[in-house]
């Protein structure tokens, strides 16, 4: 797993599919956190709307273009969805946050060749790999 970390940290466009204009949440925290490392990062919520100047998209297919890594910070049920969304666009790197997970998104991701990552937040895991470098 710890390659497969490497390998998405090392991408420097991701999309957070759940970020959140509620600085208290998650997919405010991750947006924000990848941001100041440097990526470019896409904010992804159904709503739309705005997060720190920035538009959110309400949809993956909304994207100006396709990100490397999309980060899912999304109830296990709405993680599913998300996963055949990303089949579907091509998209082979999901990073399933801690809670964001389900066994059946998960095994979703092995049958339809995309890498997942899951059990580990970007947001700690950017800032150990940028501790090492």
């Amino acid at each position: 797993m710890e390659d497969l970390i490497q390998e998405f940290t090392n991408e420097r466009v991701w999309a957070v599919v759940g970020a959140s204009t509620d600085p208290n949440k998650y997919g405010y925290k991750i947006f924000r956190t990848l941001r100041e490392a440097g990526y470019t990062v896409y904010g992804v919520n159904p709503r739309g709307g705005y997060l720190e100047g920035q538009q959110l998209y309400r949809s993956l297919a909304e994207l100006p273009e396709q990100p490397a890594v999309v980060d899912i910070v999304v109830p296990p049920k709405a993680t599913e969805e998300i996963v055949q969304q990303c089949a579907a666009l091509g998209i082979n790197r999901v990073w399933m946050q801690p809670g964001a997970e389900s066994e059946a998104a998960i095994e979703f991701c092995r049958k339809h060749g995309i890498r997942v990552v899951h059990g580990a937040c970007a947001m700690i895991r950017r800032r150990m790999w940028r501790e090492k470098s």
